[in-house]
């Protein structure tokens, strides 16, 4: 039987579905010679949805398939029908990930049921029935629908763990949750034998607690060293840290200085540590050692609680136990994304424009109201044309470029949309607006 693998990080590329294309018809039925426009809208693109469910362990599955799609919404129809809306996809996380984009978190989807609104779909296009009015009766023109948004995630687990094991590697944190769980992590006697994080749930005197055994970690892990740098996040939203000491140290690392190097190495990972209470427990109380080593700590860290224990002996953990199903209730929530501005926010839709001049005759034009009024004009219909020229004339675009210099015959760029300068379409424009208002 293969094993699955863990995978505690993602890189997704989401894509919502796009707007269905707006008709443009018109009502053509026996004895009825005006029957004026019906063409319907089209259907809204599907969005896409990051949703936190238990019973995931891993993301493995978002790992391996990273390309996360909606379907588009359906084209308008005659007869005044509307396009259906795209289906939306709902991808499942497990509680716990976190979601960056460019660098930022934008989402942290804790707990089961927790959904982010990963991309939305673009808006049907509207039929030509839709800009009927009184000046204009029979419009011949419709709109395009709308695209999806195109977006690039970065996915995070971090366990939500109420206890987090830490130590050195083979201090005995595997023996430890292997004796006081149903779990079954692999214990070996060499070093590193714990290749991910693993969770099992202790049951103590009428109360349970989740807790978290975590690859071992060694000096400069912060920096990259070692294994368990890949997985020091899994413990920052645990509650209760329990450091677990080899009365015999780690190589050439004396056990009491070795505390302060592993809980430097977890200040320096993040500063969220420096608020956790960590409680240190020596293990492997059977051997002779050990009680010299309990006493010396005792003397090191004299407001600290320090426990000596025997994970393989089931010796010392009832009073282990004891004092963190005590002090769990008045333990805070931690909060991991709060730090960050961005937390729980979408990106703010950019407004304006910006003008660009590349080469001699070539104007780009960046901007997201911009792009999208080019991109949903059907360019076959000469009247929505010239409803993309008097829109852009309203938001300054048109007199921007003349302040740039542009030239009859120049090319401007918007989106993927390439325009050739003709003054004589927007001086036609602008008279035609005239008209109306002077019609009125």
């Amino acid at each position: 039987m293969k094993e699955n693998i863990f995978f505690d990080r993602a890189k997704v590329y989401v894509k919502a579905g796009d707007g269905g294309n707006g008709c443009m018809s018109f009502r053509r039925e026996k004895y009825i010679p005006f029957g004026g426009p019906d063409g319907g809208n089209g259907g809204k693109g599907g969005d896409v949805y990051l949703k936190a469910k238990t019973g995931i362990n891993t993301l493995s599955d978002l790992a391996c398939h990273p390309h996360l799609k909606a379907k588009n919404g359906e084209h308008g129809q005659g007869s005044n029908l509307y396009g259906k809306k795209g289906e939306d996809s709902i991808y499942y996380v497990p509680c716990g990930t976190i979601v960056r984009e460019n660098g930022n978190i934008v989402a942290d989807l804790k707990k089961d049921g927790d959904t982010f609104l990963a991309a939305r779909g673009g808006r049907g296009g509207r039929g030509n029935l839709a800009f009927k009015t009184q000046f204009n009766t029979a419009p011949k023109f419709c709109e395009n629908g709308e695209k999806g948004e195109e977006k690039v995630y970065h996915l995070e687990l971090s366990l939500l763990a109420d206890v987090g094991l830490c130590g050195f590697p083979n201090a005995g944190k595997s023996t430890l949750l292997s004796a006081s769980t149903m779990a079954r992590p692999k214990i070996a006697d060499y070093p590193f034998t714990t290749l991910t994080p693993n969770l099992g749930m202790v049951y103590h005197k009428g109360q349970s607690f989740l807790m978290a055994d975590i690859p071992g970690i060694i000096e400069d892990a912060h920096k990259g060293k070692g294994l368990g740098h890949h997985f020091l996040k899994h413990i920052l939203r645990t509650k209760i840290i329990v450091h677990l000491i080899d009365p015999y140290g780690f190589g050439s690392t004396d056990p009491v200085k070795g505390v302060a190097i592993i809980e430097n190495e977890l200040k320096r990972f993040s500063k969220i540590f420096e608020s956790k209470e960590i409680i240190l427990a020596v293990n492997k109380s059977d051997l002779t050692h050990a009680e010299s080593v309990f006493i010396k700590i005792k003397k090191k860290y004299p407001r600290r609680k320090v426990f000596l224990i025997s994970a393989a002996a089931n010796k010392g953990l009832d009073k282990l136990f004891d004092y963190i199903i005590k002090t769990l209730p008045n333990v805070p929530e931690p909060e991991i994304a709060g730090n960050s501005p961005e937390t729980g926010k979408n990106e703010e839709r950019k407004s304006g424009f910006f003008i660009e001049k590349k080469g001699d005759n070539l104007y780009e034009i960046t901007g997201e109201e911009p792009a999208k009024l080019a991109q949903m004009t059907n360019f076959s219909h000469e009247e929505g044309v010239q409803r993309l020229i008097n829109i852009y004339k309203k938001i300054g675009l048109i007199k921007a470029l003349k302040k740039y210099g542009i030239q009859q015959g120049d090319i401007v760029k918007v989106s993927d949309k390439e325009f050739v300068w003709d003054e004589t379409s927007a001086k036609e424009a602008t008279s035609r607006r005239r008209r109306k208002k002077i019609g009125k």
